[in-house]
């Protein structure tokens, strides 16, 4: 047995249940496109019995509804979940005993959920049914570009765990702030661990990937495949970063509350797993429905994001139909007073978990200088505030604060968390 072997082995033995999910999806690719529409629609079923019949907010909403179908329930936006959080928890749950997530805030408004082993086991499962279609198989290494603190603290999704990372063969580069030295040293973890698969923010690989360029660095004939994902991954990025390391960009979509939602296939197709969500666009805004969370579920939640459902078919054999992104959605940077280049969820884990916080932006209009637009429904302390202007003057950036009683939306529609206009 061959070290990816061993540590594949171990994993398995580590984590059954993460396996016994993996299984599962893995099945659900040899169905046909009718067999997975049935698929679909029993789960859906019966994630709208167990809705309505354990949890306090869907016995009001099917209530209020002559009907049973899914069209004729409300949106659930973020203002509801907000509102009404502890009556989407199912019967049987604690609120004040059930972990608590929150979202990263790259709609501006930071949201709390619950969640449990089971939907981090069913996550993790799904990122690697993704990660299965570029050839990687388990056991082969993988390396994290990530930044939330959310995730890579104690107990994260991508937390240093020196002995379970070597058995998952994943290792995290902390990339909320990006500079030469870092890009050096990235350039080094890739030569030694030598990845089968590069993960994370589009725009910080796209800027390793013009690091790579500029300096004729070859990759490592180990790579097979680069995964984006947390924004908008435009056609030049996605150029800028096949050019670099030779393979395939496959583009992933989801988001904290409902993961796992669209991935790239080989011919750049982004199909949507259907054996786990159903997907609706009215107008372009997306709507999801989670077809396996059962401790709080979520049905017809409003993304905040744009896209259109195809109904043509891919030239893969993937049953999954098809949908197209909005291109409109992009996180932006922040420059220091020096030219590092200080990615957003250096910002987004300022606000992690402040839910007094309504909505807000940081507007950049000169190198080294942020304004931070507020929209509050509580009080903010003010050592917090201080706090924050102590972190970001160590980075190089000066803090404004500007409370606002709204924050105008993009033409598109969208809420830029960070709003770069620099002349």
């Amino acid at each position: 047995m061959d070290a990816s072997g061993l540590k594949s082995w171990l994993h398995r033995r580590r984590w059954p249940q993460r396996y016994r999910y993996l299984t599962e999806l893995l099945a659900h690719q040899a169905l046909s496109a009718d067999e997975l529409l049935r698929y679909q629609q029993a789960r859906l079923e019966a994630i709208l019995a167990f809705a309505r019949n354990q949890t306090a907010y869907y016995a009001e909403a099917f209530a209020a509804q002559e009907g049973r179908q899914l069209s004729e329930l409300p949106i659930l936006t973020k203002a509801i979940v907000r509102a009404r959080l502890a009556d989407l928890l199912a019967k049987g749950h604690d609120p004040a005993r059930t972990p608590i997530g929150y979202t990263s805030g790259s709609t501006g408004e930071p949201l709390a959920f619950y969640y449990d082993e089971e939907k981090h086991e069913r996550m993790r499962a799904g990122m690697m049914r993704s990660f299965m279609l570029s050839g990687w198989r388990p056991g082969q290494k993988i390396l994290y570009l990530w930044g939330a603190r959310i995730d890579t603290q104690r107990g994260g999704v991508f937390a240093a765990r020196r002995w379970e990372d070597w058995i998952a063969a994943e290792k995290t580069l902390c990339a909320h702030e990006i500079d030469d030295g870092k890009l050096l040293q990235w350039q080094h973890m890739i030569a030694r661990e030598r990845p089968v698969l590069l993960y994370g923010y589009a725009s910080a690989i796209a800027v390793l990937a013009r690091w790579f360029l500029d300096r004729h660095i070859a990759p490592p004939e180990s790579l097979l495949g680069v995964y984006t994902t947390a924004e908008t991954l435009s056609p030049h990025m996605r150029a800028l970063i096949e050019e670099a390391f030779r393979v395939k960009v496959f583009n992933q979509y989801g988001c904290r509350e409902v993961p796992n939602i669209a991935c790239e296939c080989r011919h750049g197709r982004m199909h949507v797993f259907t054996d786990l969500v159903v997907l609706e666009s009215l107008a372009g805004r997306l709507l999801v429905t989670s077809l396996t969370n059962r401790l709080m579920p979520m049905i017809r939640y409003e993304l905040g994001d744009y896209g259109e459902l195809l109904a043509e078919r891919c030239e893969c054999t993937l049953p999954f139909p098809l949908m197209k992104m909005d291109i409109a959605r992009a996180n932006d940077f922040v420059l220091t007073t020096d030219g590092r280049m200080i990615h957003p969820s250096f910002l987004n884990r300022l606000l992690d978990g402040l839910l007094t916080i309504k909505s807000y932006q940081f507007v950049q209009e000169r190198k080294g200088a942020l304004t931070l637009r507020l929209v509050l429904k509580g009080e903010l302390p003010a050592a917090l505030v201080e706090s924050w202007r102590r972190q970001l003057s160590e980075q190089g950036l000066a803090l404004a604060i500007e409370y606002v009683a709204e924050i105008p939306r993009t033409a598109s529609g969208k809420h830029r968390y960070v709003l770069c206009a620099l002349q």
